[in-house]
């Protein structure tokens, strides 16, 4: 069923305003316009034809047809929050008289534990690259750039080269919502980004100028997803077993701090984290491992 034009501007709009005023990611914004394109289409299927003759009762009855659709509820849970501030914007800048959101609450939801590597897993993932080849090193050196400071896997693909301030061991990172952080690198993430820069990256580059720290082998920027099925690769290679996720290395950096007693409100400022809450669950993961090995190596375990 083809959309309106007329239905359509609000979202339209209200995308500009979440790019340009908030400044949030790409990625972020299209599941935005995901969520809302349902719920329109939803809404035209039902014959109504504007945002502003939504009610509360319709919002349940669409998360209701959503529910028992089978969709699942963290993700009903998100098109709620959606809804929440695209009504929200359209209030405060006098696009809908009324915000019928504005009494639905959405059940909280447990945040789920990620999935944490050990520290001698993780050596094993940083020694599976074949260093003596080109993008062997490259990936050595985005594997220790990871470990060493937690940065999510779009941080490393976009990571400009400039940015990178090898002498001084610094990298300034923009994350999400355009906020910028700087993080320690460490020696050894040091020495094999060096590496890279001397040895690899001339030969990936050639002739061309590239802003971004990282080389793709056909000589353009690296995607996320040929990060991901670099890491996906090794870690097979690496003996590395069970689910990872492209956060894998972020998650082991943060768990990995806390179990050596860094302090969490510093955890939080090297993930770039605007809500300390987000951070608290490394401290779970921290104390379930805890847990496993005082059962695995106590006597009384």
């Amino acid at each position: 069923m083809l959309l309106s034009a007329f239905a359509n501007k609000p979202i339209q709009n209200f995308l500009s305003f979440l790019a340009v005023s908030e400044g949030l990611s790409q990625n972020t914004i299209m599941a935005y316009q995901k969520d809302l394109q349902l719920f329109q289409q939803w809404l035209m299927e039902q014959d109504i034809e504007s945002f502003s003759v939504v009610t509360r009762t319709l919002i349940e009855d669409f998360l209701f047809f959503l529910n028992q659709s089978g969709r699942k509820e963290r993700s009903n849970i998100r098109l709620l929050s959606t809804l929440k501030r695209f009504y929200q914007w359209g209030g405060a800048n006098n696009v809908f008289e009324q915000d019928p959101t504005v009494l639905l609450k959405a059940p909280k939801v447990p945040k789920a534990i990620p999935a944490v590597i050990s520290e001698q897993q993780v050596e094993a993932l940083l020694d599976a690259p074949d260093v003596m080849t080109t993008l062997g090193l490259r990936d050595r050196a985005i594997l220790e750039i990871m470990y060493a400071c937690g940065l999510r896997v779009s941080e490393v693909v976009e990571l400009p080269f400039e940015q990178v301030n090898l002498s001084a061991g610094l990298v300034q990172v923009t994350g999400k919502g355009s906020k910028e952080r700087i993080i320690p690198l460490g020696e050894v993430a040091i020495e094999w980004v060096e590496r890279y820069v001397k040895t690899s990256r001339p030969k990936l580059v050639k002739t061309r100028w590239i802003s971004t720290l990282f080389i793709s082998r056909i000589g353009r920027p690296m995607t996320r997803q040929t990060l991901w099925h670099r890491v996906k690769n090794l870690a097979f290679d690496a003996g590395i077993q069970g689910k990872l996720s492209p956060h894998t290395l972020r998650h082991a950096f943060a768990t990995h701090l806390i179990n050596h007693g860094a302090d969490l409100r510093t955890v939080q400022l090297l993930l770039g984290h605007s809500d300390l809450s987000t951070t608290q669950i490394y401290t779970h993961v921290a104390k379930e491992r805890l847990h496993q090995l005082h059962q695995q190596h106590h006597p009384r375990g």
